[in-house]
């Protein structure tokens, strides 16, 4: 059984105690600084870890030791870590923009280092724990380490995938593209629909089924194919009609529309070809982004 220390008991880290103690974890230690969320995981689902308040971590006997904590905190956990962790042990983190040299102090001491990131948009710990199977989890680090963090994700029932760490910022950046920034989209809808005279939490509850279909959708087709609406028809009759709706909104939403509204027709032409129709389009949209500022 191998044994786990987790450091940070946030929604990330609470979630991987809980998923890795059903995965037949031993889960040695629990590291927080809101006792609350750590003794309500403790109580429900660990009951073999012992919690330590930040900074007081105490002596790590555990094989295995995960800094959940936020991205700023890692250096510091780190350069704390230097007096507890001893020769053999792996150490990760689950930072999606940084690699495994922010834990270069503890590879010096021996440890082997490296980085598990969960492609899981986890709101809190309960939930999350539930996400990971089937998920994606870039793993980066030493050979050991690599090896251990694809073990994990194994037994956590996803799927893992290694990238050079040069390229791990951007590889974040296309994930808070596709999690985050689609929640801020979603943010969007729901305030362009509430000026069109709908209750925010009614705007909510109707754009969200239709939000789920598109990304089903990509699940199983590629965005050429995914593609819907307007653009997708070129329609411009109804772009024109967007336009004059727009007397309610801010700046920034109209340009973000019409940023997007120029990515879509990306699409069709990558998936039609060039044509007459497609180009008096983007002209169109590039007066309504002149007119719009």
């Amino acid at each position: 059984m191998k044994t786990v220390t987790i450091i940070g008991v946030g929604n990330a880290g609470g979630a991987l105690a809980i998923a890795l103690s059903r995965a037949g974890y031993r889960i040695d230690k629990l590291v927080h600084k809101s006792s609350e969320t750590a003794r309500k995981i403790k109580s429900k689902n660990i009951s073999s870890a012992a919690l330590s308040k930040w900074p007081r971590i105490g002596e790590l006997t555990s094989e295995i030791v995960i800094i959940a904590v936020p991205d700023p905190e890692i250096d510091a956990v780190t350069r704390c870590l230097k007096q507890f962790v001893s020769k053999g042990q792996t150490v990760l983190h689950t930072s999606g923009s940084l690699t495994s040299s922010e834990l270069d102090g503890l590879a010096r001491l021996g440890c082997h280092t490296g980085s598990i990131h969960p492609l899981v948009s986890i709101s809190d710990p309960f939930r999350g724990a539930e996400q990971f199977e089937g998920a994606y989890f870039c793993v980066e680090g030493d050979k050991s380490a690599v090896s251990m963090a694809r073990r994990i994700v194994k037994d956590l029932h996803g799927k893992s995938f290694a990238l050079k760490p040069a390229k791990k910022a951007l590889y974040h950046a296309a994930a808070v593209t596709s999690a985050g920034h689609v929640t801020a989209l979603f943010d969007v809808a729901v305030e362009m629909l509430t000026k069109a005279g709908v209750t925010k939490p009614e705007a909510s509850r109707i754009l969200f089924p239709l939000i789920l279909s598109a990304a089903e959708n990509l699940g199983r087709q590629s965005t050429d194919a995914a593609i819907t609406g307007s653009f997708a028809r070129l329609d411009i009759a109804a772009f024109e009609r967007h336009l004059a709706s727009f007397g309610p909104l801010s700046e920034p939403i109209q340009q973000l529309y019409l940023i997007l509204a120029e990515r879509s027709l990306d699409i069709v032409e990558r998936r039609d070809g060039p044509g007459k129709a497609l180009t008096a389009f983007r002209k169109r949209i590039s007066i309504a982004k002149r007119n719009s500022k």
